[in-house]
């Protein structure tokens, strides 16, 4: 009995011949994302965020907008203190947006969300 456990050649596919499906964004929205400068707070920890809005100006950004919506406003607000007073001390706030976000849930709910965009200068 001569079993085959694996591929056989014709059956194996080169690098060339194997596709990746990689979603495209459309070239306007990964423009506006390149230029946007824009940090958007998660549930990730403070520091990361710092990191993050740091590396903005590094990579030679004017200003930075961090944005928050709900219980994570007062951790942007962290990020931008943190920013502020331990790594950029020369940076200053430019404007700080409120605004309230209705967000439509799965069961077709609405519910209203406080949102905050928070915009630094160098």
């Amino acid at each position: 009995m001569d079993e085959q456990v694996g591929p056989t050649d014709e059956q194996v596919e080169t690098p060339e011949e194997v596709e990746t499906e990689t979603p495209q964004m459309p070239a306007q929205t990964q423009e506006r994302r390149r230029d946007d400068n824009t940090v958007y707070v998660g549930k990730k920890g403070t520091m990361g965020y710092v990191l993050a809005v740091v590396t903005q100006f590094n990579n030679g950004a004017s200003a930075v907008t961090v944005k928050a919506r709900g219980k994570l406003i007062s951790r942007a607000v962290d990020v931008v203190e943190i920013v502020r007073h331990r790594f950029m001390p020369n940076s200053k706030v430019d404007n700080i947006a409120i605004s309230t976000e209705e967000l439509t849930s799965e069961d077709g709910s609405k519910t209203k969300v406080s949102s905050i965009e928070i915009k630094i200068q160098k």
